[in-house]
């Protein structure tokens, strides 16, 4: 198990155990520091509380497993308004949702929309997903375009609404 998989075998017991979803799990490097980040959430979203009750839980974890051999900074936060679909079941939980997608390269067939998109998540399967860009007054969608995953350099909720 690489340390990515390892940190995800360890946080999901305890996410079950609060009631929490684990979005994501990132081992990254920024500069010279070493980040360990756990991304959480449940329905309502997470607060600074929950946050730092799965802290102290995985924390007790991380002192007893000692898994990973450089230092590094550990992170317990909520994946936010924009967060990123990378796994199967980040597009389950978001059919229905608006996301935003960066494609690597035009498309040939669709140069006039370039790059990035701006869609309902309509369904996905394994290898893509298809979004609407429009949907009529009957709730069926228009004007839909598929993607494979390898095609994105990106995929995320959309997060363009005004909350305030």
């Amino acid at each position: 198990m690489n340390t990515v998989e390892r940190a995800r075998a360890l946080a999901e017991p305890i996410c079950r155990r609060l009631g929490l979803f684990l979005w994501d799990v990132r081992f990254e490097k920024e500069g010279a520091l070493w980040y360990l980040r756990i991304f959480i959430d449940r329905d309502g979203g997470v607060d600074m509380n929950i946050c730092e009750e799965f802290s102290h839980a995985y924390n007790e974890v991380l002192d007893r497993e000692d898994f990973i051999p450089q230092n590094y900074i550990f992170e317990a936060g909520s994946p936010g308004l924009g967060r990123k679909l990378t796994r199967p079941e980040h597009f389950e939980v978001c059919t229905g949702d608006e996301i935003r997608l960066k494609l690597y390269k035009v498309r040939e067939f669709a140069k006039e929309r370039g790059k990035e998109r701006v869609g309902l998540l309509i369904e996905h399967t394994e290898t893509g997903f298809t979004i609407a860009y429009e949907i009529d007054e009957d709730g069926k969608p228009l004007d839909t375009e598929s993607f494979d995953y390898r095609e994105c350099a990106s995929v995320n909720l959309n997060d363009d609404t005004d909350l305030f």
